[in-house]
């Protein structure tokens, strides 16, 4: 498996992803906002896009479908459920379903709901995983749940799905906030030794040349996968004097979210 990750340096800093197979060189396009930059790197690679995925249905994800379909032929994929919200889907996948990509890849699609309740993300059947994971999981950060989402779900999603993948699962997410959401995880776990130390590497950086996350450093950078962390609650209770003395971890991140909203 392939995978080349496109840096769109829109307003939204967007990730764009192309999973290629390098038998075939057909090429799945994850969330193709940037057609021009995804046509073109496809070109120059010598890739055929054969397939288009959505992770979910926000413009910013959707918004370069027709120009990538329209160039390419290639069939759009999505939430079984989102048919009604993106159009033109060829095929709606749930939970466990398997995306080829030419003769090697295979991507299992993970129903992922909470930043939308149509949001799939997807896991690779490779020998160390990786996970494309669009607006749920992101570097050090967790999707909002302000348009269409629900944070119980999105909770639900990180404890019962991506806390359990394996520690070497490589993390691709559908936008760079990796500074801002470091500093989240400062202003609530101070003493977090790990983001202090990766902060000034990520400062003014270009997301072009970062590095991939695995989940195992997801796990001792972002705030959201660390609910337990005494520092974390302690903290939690300056804004929250309510919080028991032993908040159960759905309290914890629901609270955390409703911080994150205004940072």
């Amino acid at each position: 498996m392939i995978v080349e990750r496109i840096w769109t340096a829109n307003a939204y800093r967007n990730f764009n992803y192309l999973v290629a197979c390098p038998e075939t060189g057909e090429a799945l396009a994850i969330d193709p906002l940037d057609h021009e930059k995804t046509l073109a790197t496809a070109k120059a690679w010598g890739w055929q896009i054969t397939q288009v995925l959505n992770t979910h249905e926000h413009h910013d994800h959707t918004g370069g479908n027709a120009a990538v379909i329209a160039a390419t032929g290639a069939k759009l994929i999505a939430h079984h459920k989102a048919g009604g919200r993106i159009a033109g889907v060829d095929r709606g996948v749930q939970a466990g379903d398997v995306i080829e990509v030419g003769k090697t890849v295979e991507l299992e699609c993970l129903d992922t709901p909470g930043h939308t309740m149509c949001h799939i993300c997807l896991r690779s059947h490779t020998e160390q995983p990786a996970l494309f994971s669009g607006d749920t999981l992101f570097n050090a950060g967790a999707g909002n749940v302000h348009n269409g989402g629900d944070v119980g779900a999105l909770y639900a999603t990180f404890a019962e799905q991506l806390a359990k993948l394996p520690d070497n699962t490589q993390i691709y997410p559908g936008h760079d906030y990796i500074e801002n959401n470091l500093r989240f995880t400062l202003d609530r776990e101070p003493d977090n030794a790990s983001a202090q130390a990766l902060l000034p590497s990520v400062a003014g950086h270009d997301p072009a040349k970062s590095a991939v996350a695995t989940l195992a450093q997801e796990k001792l950078i972002n705030t959201f996968l660390r609910l337990s962390s005494p520092s974390l609650i302690a903290r939690l209770r300056e804004s929250f004097p309510d919080l028991p003395d032993q908040p159960d971890a759905k309290t914890v991140f629901t609270r955390l979210r409703e911080l994150r909203n205004q940072w």
